[in-house]
């Protein structure tokens, strides 16, 4: 499953698509959909909070740093693209992996 997820790599920095779905009743990493990252948070998407949220959810659930990741694309679309950096490819699917209960 964890291969379904559309990880792209652009020298020391991976690009993770990510569907957002705000006003969710939980703030979850909540699957692959599409080649996409499921990620819910009970923010609205208005003034930018409900990208905050999914940063926030997305760096907890993934264990980063503040500092790693960042909103790349997709500010006002519910299908965006985050950038993190300083991490492998390998490791950061191991990540995803582990915050959805997956084994390789």
């Amino acid at each position: 499953m964890i291969r379904e997820l559309k990880l792209e790599v652009e020298g020391t920095t991976v690009l993770i698509p990510v569907r957002a779905q705000p006003k969710s009743s939980k703030n979850q990493i909540d699957g692959i959909h599409d080649g996409r990252l499921k990620v819910c948070v009970t923010q609205a998407p208005e003034k930018g909070k409900a990208n905050k949220a999914l940063l926030k959810v997305i760096q907890e659930g993934l264990k980063l740093k503040r500092s790693q990741i960042e909103l790349y694309k997709g500010e006002t679309s519910s299908l965006k693209v985050f950038c993190i950096t300083d991490i492998s490819l390998d490791e950061l699917q191991r990540r995803v992996a582990e915050a959805l209960n997956l084994e390789e």
